[in-house]
């Protein structure tokens, strides 16, 4: 190959070419004006696209042969694919020149559709999100009723729960084995003995006894101690009429009161505990003297106490520190026996004997005002630097001094620091300083600054109990123990107690939280012992119905839903005479024709149609009752009947209150009933379709004037039609189809008759079937009723047949 001409002959060259054409006029030629970069730039993008056309070629030159070779016609395909328009968006169609008519209608069919179906995208896609929110919201909702039921489990409301689109036939079946445990039988008997003690209208028995017994019966030690404290506990007066329960706890009388019995069991108590230390270590304790809580003391001073003990201050009585012993007498409760101590050691107590003889003689174990600020005063200028535990303790009790030191050389445990504590508490708002120890802050203190973590309640459920219920936090109490599937019988006796004494708070609301704090008090909780009591309930009410009855007689002030579908033996039944059996509600003395109707009511709205009706029947409420069964029927009209089915049932049910309404008598309206008595005859109709008994099938139809089986029964059939209810309207496709199914059934047993037998009376007879068949089909074309689309169909095909 020559060497390529310089860049001067190429450019010469070219001036040449110029010259040459614009010389020659008749030459006419693009002019083109480019520069270098743009020459290149034109030069590649013809060689990229050169490129691409060459390597594609062997691939569509491959693609042609194998298509050929199986068959396609290749020129026809091209053709059909230039015709598609691989468009990945949906966007309208560029206009068209006005001229091309063709063109002008083929966009404008294109647009029509783009645009439905851009519409139908956005609708489709807005519906969808509504849907996606509004289930988001329901889960959210059932999430906060499990929260609120307070672990209780399941999906459903406890009290009240909304009507939802049921269906109207439910199968349910009922669980026969006890769901109950031994502690719940142990209460649920006492439950019963005190409901028929007030039934009865006898003395009113002492619940929390009746309790006592029953854990008795648990061999469960701290179950007995629960209750044994609750029976000190409820030593106090309800509330005066005059007076709300929520404000009668947050009242002076009360809180002393409550106050004063819980400091008398943890004194008690620790007497107990003293006692039994003696009596393991009689030589160690060295017990004699006269008998008593003074010499008990000495002597459980002999076993815990190390000798020379440092920094115990004023002396000794019998060998022992004297605020020792005073401390013990004032811990294990008795007066007299610390008083005793104190005498005997009048010459080393200075000032405190006579502080303490005024003690001892106020009826409340009280001070007067003055004299506990005299004490004070004196508390914090000598005994707040003493070292001496058991003597600042004493002080602390007998003078209410200091509300912060919290002694812990001596009160190491948790009834030594609630006994100590308690001892403090000031329940009288009108001398409240910031020196005592209000009880209300003492309450937040134990529940919220401390908390379970700190008294470690998972592993000492009846410990953190027990701190809750001497400080007067009774709902905090139940609420905690009805977390525990194991404790919650508990949670629901303490509750039953406290309710019966008139010491519970309770929500204004049955649909409130199971603890809601008192907008007026932040410190006093209200308990929903409505959903408690229907909480615990929830596990035996189908197995145990009579056991859960005995709970729902103590929610008699409030609407108590029912959950429950044994409603013969809770609320009575019917006889076939008319007369109405009692049940087990009749003996709580309640007016049970509006409970009963509250409760069919009730199950109406959650689709529970078959135990409505009883329950209207039971209500005396006829006109609803054949409502009910109207729309009942109509559902399972047409089905064949098999056993145990939904229309089974509904037959029964239904065939049973049609023939006590006609010999007993009924109030209800002649439409309604006139309209449930032709359902059962024609619910009889189709028993007779689907066994096969055409004869007499048709003959029931004929009797009951509805549809016509003759021509000249047309007009009459038109002019009742008008007079028959909508249930009646609606079942007559199904009535049509299978009479015209019996009549085509008919003619073409007919006509398989062999030729030999054929005569006069089959052709007079098919030909009868045939006119039936016609009168049929005119009746439904005449009437004034719109059946589905096909029903008219079906019955041209079937009488087409027939001809």
């Amino acid at each position: 190959m020559e060497n390529p001409s310089s860049f001067v002959d190429i450019l010469h060259q070219a001036e040449q070419l110029t010259a040459q054409m614009e010389a020659e006029p008749s030459v006419e030629l693009p002019r083109v004006q480019r520069n270098l970069a743009q020459i290149i730039s034109a030069g590649e993008r013809l060689w990229n696209k050169s490129g691409k056309t060459t390597s594609s070629e062997p691939a569509n030159v491959k693609a042609a042969i194998l298509l050929g070779s199986k068959g396609v016609d290749i020129p026809r395909l091209s053709k059909n694919l230039e015709n598609i328009t691989a468009v990945k968006s949906l966007e309208p169609i560029e206009p068209v020149r006005e001229t091309d008519v063709q063109g002008f209608l083929k966009n404008e069919r294109e647009n029509a559709l783009l645009s439905a179906i851009e519409e139908t995208k956005k609708h489709t896609f807005a519906e969808v999100e509504e849907l996606h929110w509004e289930n988001l919201r329901r889960e959210w909702e059932r999430e906060k009723e499990k929260i609120l039921n307070t672990l209780a489990g399941g999906d459903d409301d406890l009290l009240f729960p909304a009507a939802g689109s049921m269906t109207a036939l439910m199968d349910i079946t009922v669980k026969s084995r006890s769901a109950m445990n031994a502690a719940e039988m142990a209460y649920s008997r006492q439950i019963y003995m005190y409901n028929e003690a007030i039934i009865s209208g006898g003395v009113k028995p002492d619940i929390v006894s009746l309790f006592i017994e029953a854990s008795k019966t648990m061999d469960n030690k701290n179950v007995e101690d629960l209750w044994k404290m609750i029976r000190h506990l409820s030593r106090v007066s309800g509330p005066p009429a005059s007076m709300s329960v929520s404000a009668y706890r947050a009242s002076k009388e009360f809180q002393t009161a409550f106050i004063a019995n819980g400091k008398r069991y943890l004194e008690e108590s620790y007497l107990e505990y003293v006692k039994s230390v003696v009596q393991s270590n009689l030589e160690r304790s060295m017990v004699g003297g006269v008998p008593g809580t003074l010499q008990l003391i000495k002597g459980f001073l002999n076993i815990i106490l190390p000798p020379n003990v440092a920094g115990l201050e004023d002396g000794r009585l019998d060998g022992q520190p004297v605020w020792a012993v005073i401390y013990y007498c004032l811990r294990c409760g008795d007066l007299q026996a610390a008083g005793a101590a104190v005498e005997s050691a009048r010459a080393c107590l200075d000032q405190f004997y006579d502080f303490f003889q005024e003690y001892r003689r106020s009826k409340q174990c009280r001070l007067s005002l003055e004299t506990e600020n005299k004490l004070r005063l004196l508390y914090r200028r000598s005994l707040v630097t003493s070292t001496d535990p058991f003597k600042k303790a004493v002080y602390c009790v007998v003078g209410r001094c200091s509300a912060v030191d919290d002694h812990h050389e001596i009160a190491d445990k948790i009834d030594d620091f609630l006994w100590l504590k308690l001892s403090l508490v000031e329940c009288d708002p009108a001398v409240d300083t910031p020196e005592t120890l209000g009880l209300a802050a003492f309450q937040t203190q134990l529940s919220e600054e401390f908390g379970e973590g700190h008294f470690k309640a998972a592993e000492q459920p009846f410990l953190y109990s027990q701190v809750l219920l001497l400080t007067a936090q009774l709902e905090n109490t139940i609420e905690f123990l009805s977390r525990n599937d194991r404790l919650r019988p508990h949670a629901v006796h303490l509750a039953l107690a406290f309710h019966e004494l008139g010491l519970l708070v309770q929500t204004e609301s049955v649909q409130a939280p199971l603890l809601q704090s008192d907008p007026t008090r932040p410190s006093l909780k209200r308990l929903n012992f409505a959903r408690l009591i229907m909480m615990y309930t929830s596990k035996f009410e189908l197995t145990d119905p009579r056991e859960a009855l005995q709970y729902f007689f103590h929610l008699r002030g409030l609407k108590t839903p029912q959950d429950t579908n044994l409603f013969e033996m809770l609320l009575g039944k019917m006889n076939s005479d008319g007369t109405r059996m009692p049940g087990a509600i009749d003996k709580y003395q309640v007016n049970t024709s509006k409970l009963i109707a509250l409760v069919a009511r009730n199950s109406e709205e959650k689709g529970l149609f078959e135990e409505a009706v009883l329950l209207h029947d039971l209500a005396h409420s006829h006109e609803r009752v054949l409502q009910l069964l109207n729309s009942l029927i109509i559902q399972v009209l047409a089905q064949p009947s098999r056993p145990q089915s939904n229309r089974e049932r509904v037959q029964t049910l239904a065939v049973a209150l049609g023939k006590r309404y006609r010999s007993s008598g009924y109030c209800a309206g002649s439409t309604v009933a006139a309209a449930f008595y032709l359902l059962l005859d024609l619910m009889n109709f189709f028993d007779l379709y689907h066994s096969g008994s055409a004869e007499h099938a048709l003959e029931l139809l004929d009797q009951l004037h509805l549809i016509p089986l003759a021509h000249d029964q047309i007009e009459d059939r038109i002019s009742r039609f008008s007079n028959y209810s909508d249930e009646i309207r609606r079942c007559l496709p199904e009535i049509l189809l299978a009479t015209m199914d019996i009549l085509h059934s008919e003619y073409k047993k007919t006509k398989s008759v062999a030729p030999t037998q054929t005569s006069p009376l089959k052709d007079s007879f098919s030909q009868h079937l045939r006119q039936q068949a016609k009168a049929l089909i005119a009746f439904a074309g005449t009437i004034p009723y719109r059946m589905p689309g096909d029903t008219i169909a079906r019955l041209v095909q079937m009488e087409v047949m027939m001809n």
